[in-house]
């Protein structure tokens, strides 16, 4: 299961998704979501599983790995349909049946949503690397500084600690192996029996978290690194016409699923 945990990984590659500046993409995820969960019946879902659908295919980012993803959000996503299917009022689809025609469209769309929310922010990602995200993400937040809000710094952890949850889930799945070769149990017995099998596991991934935060902290700080404050981008970032192509077809896209929200469409 820790092996099919996926965000924060980049994949690089030469599509149109990735050569669109982190701005555009940011700016552009901010839009789908609205647009997500301002979508009202099957309509309006279709479009957005049209464009999430054209993201990806643009991206070449594989469907199996956008599925992968998916994997440790199963059980959230089964628990949610099942709730929605039997705790729905409305008109049974048999007579004595506790599930109902409006159960079983609200399960429906609201398990399309989860998934479609996730691949779509998911993209994010695996199409910018940990360096220009972190760029793009100060820049937008950038008028925040009025306020003496650490930008900078809230953009770095950010991106830090999207750049180590693969880091950190390998690290886990090491342990793991680890203390399965020594006879460790990890799947049968009670609910508490296996919460208290997990501390072999927990302890070392702490003390590891913790010694790789202090290596990367002195290697900061060794390349005299000390805030945002007067420090230069090694790539400086500009839109292209690309990019008002993007935000134009985002805005298109935001709009169109309020109108058929709106016209019951």
């Amino acid at each position: 299961m820790l092996k099919d945990v996926t965000l924060g990984q980049f994949f690089p590659g030469d599509t149109v998704v990735h050569r669109l500046d982190p701005r555009t993409k940011l700016i552009w995820v901010i839009l789908y979501i609205v647009a997500l969960f301002n979508a009202y019946d099957w309509w309006s879902y279709g479009l957005v599983l049209v464009v999430t659908a054209g993201c990806i295919w643009a991206s070449h980012i594989k469907p199996k790995t956008i599925l992968q993803g998916l994997k440790p959000l199963i059980i959230v996503i089964v628990l949610t349909a099942l709730l929605n299917l039997f705790y729905t009022g409305g008109t049974p689809i048999v007579p004595g049946w506790a599930i109902t025609w409006e159960g079983l469209k609200k399960a429906v769309l609201l398990v399309a949503r989860i998934i479609m929310l996730i691949a779509g922010t998911f993209l994010l990602t695996y199409t910018t690397s940990p360096i220009a995200l972190t760029d793009g993400l100060e820049i937008l937040l950038n008028p925040l500084k009025k306020l003496k809000i650490p930008v900078h710094e809230m953009a770095m952890m950010m991106s830090m600690a999207l750049r180590f949850i693969p880091t950190l889930t390998e690290e886990t799945d090491k342990i793991m192996s680890a203390q399965k070769a020594r006879g460790a149990d990890f799947e049968t017995g009670s609910l508490m029996q296996r919460a208290k099998a997990l501390l072999p596991i927990l302890v070392p991934l702490f003390v590891s978290s913790f010694r790789r935060a202090d290596e990367l902290a002195v290697a900061m700080e060794s390349r005299c690194y000390h805030g945002g404050e007067g420090r230069t981008r090694m790539k400086q970032l500009r839109y292209a016409p690309r990019d008002a192509w993007a935000l134009i077809l985002g805005a298109a896209f935001l709009a169109g699923v309020i109108v058929l929200k709106k016209f019951g469409l």
